[in-house]
Parts: C-alpha cells; structure tokens; sequence
C-alpha cells in the first residue's frame, strides 16, 4: 500500500517552491506564467516564461499570478499548479499518489483568499490540502524550536509582502504584515530612474539593479553599474551608470516601512517573551533578506543581533514540508 506523499508548497508572489520530504527541494521557479491572449492556452510557465518578460508579441503576455502572496488570477494559478504538480509527478516517479500538501499563505490574507488557495490545490489532485501561516514555516524552515514557550522572531521579506511575527509554542504571539516587498523596491528603482534620468527600464533591469548595488541604509563604499533602458525623450536605447547611493536613496522609504512593522510587532511582544528577544534575536529569510548591508542595519536600528536563515530563499518552502509532521502539535498550540 503506498502511503501518500508529503509535498510542501510555497506559494510565493516571486517564486513557487516544492519540498518534499524525501527529496528535499524538488521544484524552484519563478511565479511566472506565459499565456496566448487570443486562446487562452498556457504556453510556458516558471524560468521559461520568466524569460519572456517585456520581450513578446502582443498576442502573448508573461504574467505573475500572484499578487502581495496571494491569488491575483485564479484561473491562471490553478494552471501553473498543475504544471508544476506535474513536473513533481515526473521527478517523484510513481511515489506521487494523491499527495498531502502543505501550502504556506500569508498571515494578512482573508478566508475568501486561503480558501481560494485551497481550491486551487485540491483541483490539481491533492488529497488533503492544510495551509499554514508563512510566518510559522519560515520559523521552521530556519530551525527554530518553534514549538517551545521561547520567543522566535521571524522578518521574513518576500516578493510581495513583509510578515514580521513573534512566534511561541507553537502559535503567532504577534505579527504584522506589510505588502512591501522585493517587488516594491524593484518598482522604487524603476520610478526614481525614469524621473532622474527620463529613462525607462523593464522588471528585469530593476531587479539585477537592486541585486548588484542595492543597499540597506549603512555607509558602505560606493559601487556603480552600467544600465540599459529607452530615453522617454528621443525613444532610443541608452546607456548610463547608476550608483549604489542613488539606489540606497530610491529604496529608503520601503526599507523605512520594513522597519516600522519590525518595531510594532516587537511592541506588542508580551514582557515575558522580551528577554528572549534580546538574547536570541531576529532572523531574516525570504529573498530580501539577501540584501547588502541588510542585517547590520537592522541590528543598529532594533538594537538587537539580527541572524540570517541558513537558506533565506527556501526557508519557507523548507519549513512547510516539514510541518506535515508537526501540524498536530501545532494545531494543539493553536
């Protein structure tokens, strides 16, 4: 008799994970969908489609559907789930039978949302879909002893949203979470190049901008790259150099809101659970916690030791494969 598989998903607004138990980390692509306008037929999904960004015809858009962590376009994320339950099929061989699915949702999301998240799943021929906060998985993704009356901080800076949560036995104790993410300081960069320099660049650019020279609010040495875009002026491609300052200056609002919504969660901490904070400290996952300068900035700003997750980007998806085996634990916390 084959026992069901246990399969992990983290739905990201930036990138889609798949974990298994067995396998680990199976599927990691971009949250990326290629449709043909006229006949609504999907034509690539994930890397491939990522590629097609700002470079097809008008009879053919590469679209994310998934907004700040949660379904944008139903129809169309129900579709990139199945194509990628079929890509774990193909790597799972015949061990992928009516699997378990753990999918993570965000903490600000709506029941109409985590429903919506359900019946995606479930349509893509899972047997029993359980969701869990993303929060809590990235806590258990980063190795934390979740389930122990201690507090674990977790800023967790995705593409859409930031969740900042005090997690305890178990349970959230606290939490806020802001649709500031990876793709608002993408879209600062875009904004503040096309008003300083009349230039205008795709999501792409934005983001190896912000890969290559982006920087938290510390002094650090200057760094300067060269950038491609069309001059809104004269219409024709163009070249310029942008430095790491600029692109500190574009993203600081952002930044600053990250740093509001860490400080209102550590507020509303109970006195009890202080001390821990202060001995054990924040740890950052999600794609932005990738960040230049991210961490000591942090630390100076909450005065208190900021650590990054061992795997930032997968932490997430990690933490929710391996809440299958907790979830009864922790639905008793609950």
């Amino acid at each position: 008799m084959f026992s069901s598989t246990q399969i992990g998903i983290d739905l990201g607004t930036a990138n889609l994970l798949v974990y298994t138990k067995n396998k680990g980390m199976i599927i990691n692509e971009p949250s990326v969908v290629a449709i043909d306008v006229n006949t609504k037929q999907v034509l690539a999904v994930g890397e491939e489609a990522k590629n097609m960004v700002g470079k097809t015809p008008e009879n053919i858009i590469a679209i994310r559907p998934l907004k700040d962590g949660v379904i944008a376009d139903y129809q169309v994320t129900t579709d990139m789930l199945k194509h990628v339950m079929k890509k774990a099929a193909k790597i799972m061989g015949t061990s992928m039978r009516k699997p378990s699915v753990v999918v993570c949702t965000p903490s600000g999301s709506t029941s109409v949302e985590r429903r919506a998240i359900q019946d995606a799943v479930r349509q893509c021929g899972a047997k029993d879909v359980q969701l869990i906060e993303e929060p809590v998985a990235a806590a258990i993704g980063a190795d934390l002893p979740v389930e122990e009356p201690i507090a674990n901080v977790v800023v967790d800076i995705g593409g859409g949203t930031t969740e900042v949560a005090i997690i305890s036995f178990g349970g959230v104790v606290s939490c806020h979470s802001i649709r500031v993410g990876g793709d608002q300081l993408d879209e600062d960069i875009t904004q503040f190049i096309r008003k300083k320099y009349n230039l205008m660049i795709g999501a792409r650019t934005a983001e190896n901008i912000k890969m290559e020279v982006g920087y938290a609010l510390i002094d650090h040495e200057e760094l300067t790259m060269p950038i491609r875009g069309r001059d809104l002026v004269t219409g024709l491609p163009k070249t310029i150099d942008v430095s790491s300052t600029e692109i500190q200056g574009a993203i600081r609002e952002s930044l600053m809101s990250i740093l509001e919504a860490i400080r209102a969660t550590l507020e509303d901490c109970p006195p009890e659970l202080s001390g821990d904070i202060v001995d054990r400290g924040v740890i950052l996952s999600g794609g932005g916690a990738l960040l230049k300068g991210i961490q000591d900035w942090l630390s100076e700003e909450i005065v208190v030791p900021v650590h990054l997750a061992p795997s930032p980007l997968e932490s997430v998806a990690i933490g929710t494969g391996r809440s299958l085996s907790m979830m009864k634990k922790l639905q008793k916390a609950k």
